[in-house]
């Protein structure tokens, strides 16, 4: 699990246990902080001195102006970082389960926290040693949750294909659900410069367009079914999940990834007819399967691979056509920075995909009713046959017996 980011003139990384930030223009060193090496809680489970927990970090956000970073790791800490000439590690609280999914309201002044029960709980970023406040709650787990640009509703979306659309400041009141999905709800995305608009990815390998306040779904888009194939040839028992959907600054152009495909899905807003579309647009194939995907404030898509030798690429739109630039200062600069820690980044792509476990089986009674169904005449029929059989002998026998016998 692996998650990227661009704040101003960093490039941020989280992945394994480490959160790292390098700069983009300048060779200056990069801020390192280690999840392992971090203070526990005091109800923290050993066994012979050591931690049950990984340190894994689970989930990790970016506040809207770039200046503060939030993470939760497998050992249940939410840790906040704050940029002021240079990173800082400004506090860190704990869980009361795993988080899953975690966003700044826009204010800056939340930080809304997911959890494997359903709960969301609200930290105040200012208040750093206050401990988080529930805020609401599914009957499910929360994989992803996110805000309105105007910060009036958070928007939640769970394991049982719902998507929440809430007030904020009461979230007792819900605006609406958005449902469609057949299968886990993964990823959530309102796009920057729509505030109507929510796209959503879930592990039925779709992608939907929602008016989100209403609840109306505008678009569907299956990822198999696209002009250009997402999955030319695809395992019988691998399934498509939607794992990231990210938009360019603009909002123009919206990335999405799939879990351990080597494809990147690219649309874009038509703004040539009178009503604003979302439309597919191309897709890039990958010399191998990302860990994730970003947009920097050129428009430009950072790509991190599993690989030491070509740990990123960047695609840059040229003439409606997305190409891969290795000759960027910044990606090699960037590439120089993070090769000391592969490690790190090996270690975490040999975990197991986080989505392996949330698909639901699916059981077709109907066949099932039918072929059973279809076993009970054929055995009546089997039956009324016998006993035709059985009464034919009977009358033969009885008209051989002779006359006053």
């Amino acid at each position: 699990m692996a998650f990227t980011a661009i704040s101003g003139e960093w490039f941020l990384l989280a992945c394994g246990t480490k959160f790292i930030a390098a700069h983009l223009t300048e060779d200056r060193e990069p801020f390192v902080f280690d999840c392992s090496t971090a203070k526990k809680s005091k109800d923290d489970s050993t066994v012979d001195g050591n931690s049950l927990e990984s340190d894994r970090i689970l989930a990790f956000t970016v506040s809207p102006s770039g200046k503060r970073v939030a993470l939760t790791d497998d050992s249940k800490r939410l840790v906040l970082f704050q940029y002021e000439h240079s990173w800082q590690h400004v506090s860190t609280r704990w869980l009361v389960r795993r988080g899953t999914s975690l966003v700044f309201t826009k204010a800056e002044d939340e930080i809304l926290v997911a959890d494997k029960s359903g709960d969301v709980y609200s930290f105040s970023v200012k208040q750093r040693d206050k401990e988080g406040a529930l805020k609401m709650g599914h009957l499910s787990m929360v994989l992803a949750v996110t805000m309105s640009i105007n910060d009036k509703y958070i928007i939640t979306a769970d394991r049982d294909e719902k998507i929440r659309v809430s007030h904020l400041r009461s979230p007792y009141n819900i605006q609406s659900f958005c449902l469609g999905h057949k299968q886990f709800v993964s990823s959530l995305l309102v796009p920057s410069g729509d505030m109507h608009w929510l796209l959503s990815g879930s592990g039925d390998g779709t992608v939907k367009l929602w008016e989100y306040e209403t609840g109306q779904k505008l678009e569907s888009w299956d990822l198999n079914n696209l002009e250009e194939t997402l999955v030319p040839k695809l395992d019988n028992e691998m399934k498509v999940t939607v794992c990231n959907i990210t938009s360019s600054p603009d909002g123009c152009h919206i990335a999405v990834q799939c879990d351990r495909l080597s494809t990147i899905q690219f649309f874009m807003v038509n703004q040539d007819s009178e009503e604003k579309k979302l439309v597919p647009h191309s897709r890039i194939s990958l010399p191998l399967c990302p860990l994730d995907i970003t947009f920097d404030r050129q428009g430009r898509l950072w790509v991190l691979l599993d690989s030491c030798e070509t740990l990123f690429q960047i695609y840059t739109l040229e003439h409606s056509i997305w190409k891969c630039d290795a000759a960027s200062t910044e990606l090699k600069r960037v590439t120089e920075a993070f090769k000391s820690h592969w490690q790190t980044l090996k270690v975490s792509t040999g975990t197991p995909s986080r989505f392996e476990h949330l698909h639901k089986a699916t059981f077709d009674n109907v066949t099932v009713y039918m072929e059973k169904k279809q076993q009970r005449l054929e055995e009546q029929q089997q039956k009324r046959k016998m006993e035709q059989r059985d009464d034919g002998k009977k009358k033969k026998r009885a008209e051989d017996v002779p006359c006053g016998v």
